[in-house]
């Protein structure tokens, strides 16, 4: 199954230059059709990790459709490739339109990552919010690699659950590497959307809209966590725009 939706190349992944509505209504019609598709909500971080890793730039290329998470991102696909995005495809958001759509078409929804009481609490959160859905099922995070016989037990109790959407939330990039390696395994969408768990679990703050907007959501979850987040935002932020002022250049020769 190919992407229908444009694509561009940024840093070395191709991008879905899409909206929240095209973008949803996509997902949704896979999941209908139970189409083995993979989704990723790709911000700054996991395309610099992406940048470093030829492996996992391979994975991430594998994946149906890779979306502009952050500003930054959006900003340079709009910079590079005219595409007229108004606003980039932040995953908490697009997770929550997704879920409204799934709600209106009764589709069966699966949680795999995270922490029991993350998930317990976004399950609530789910079934107040969009009771016609069907939850049928969630997995608690290991927090490492599954063995082959257990990724065989969760590939099989995820298809006889009937899934058709499922939300993995394990943070970049081991969402991204599970979603990519279960493509063809999995009969469904399989979305890595990473902190929506814990933002719709309402267990972390989102920033809020004005930065957001301005592109300095890193800022309000390194303030938030510090101590986890700041090599990731010191090494690939600088990165990012040294990569990004290097292109530009080259542009203009």
């Amino acid at each position: 199954m190919q992407n229908t939706l444009p694509t561009h190349e940024l840093l070395g992944i191709r991008y879905t230059a899409s909206d929240y509505e095209h973008i949803t209504q996509a997902i949704i019609a896979h999941a209908i059709a139970k189409q083995s598709i993979g989704v990723s909500a790709l911000a700054v971080h996991g395309l610099i990790e992406s940048y470093h890793n030829p492996r996992l730039n391979s994975l991430v290329n594998s994946i149906h459709y890779v979306v502009p998470d952050g500003q930054p991102i959006k900003w340079c696909l709009n910079y590079f490739y005219n595409t007229q995005l108004k606003d980039r495809v932040y995953g908490p958001a697009l997770t929550w339109k997704v879920l409204a759509q799934a709600n209106e078409h009764k589709l069966r929804v699966y949680l795999y990552g995270s922490t029991e009481k993350t998930l317990q609490k976004f399950e609530e959160n789910i079934s107040r919010n969009f009771p016609q859905l069907q939850l049928v099922g969630h997995h608690v995070d290991r927090f490492r690699e599954a063995t082959p016989a257990e990724d065989e037990q969760d590939i099989q109790k995820i298809n006889q659950s009937g899934a058709q959407l499922i939300l993995v939330g394990r943070g970049c990039p081991r969402q991204e590497i599970w979603v990519a390696e279960h493509i063809g395994k999995i009969s469904g969408v399989m979305m890595a959307v990473g902190a929506a768990f814990d933002f719709h679990a309402q267990t972390l703050k989102q920033a809020p809209a004005w930065m957001q907007n301005n592109g300095l959501e890193w800022l309000f979850r390194l303030i938030q966590e510090p101590r986890r987040l700041w090599k990731r935002y010191l090494f690939t932020n600088s990165t990012f725009i040294y990569l990004i002022l290097l292109k530009i250049v080259k542009l203009h020769k």
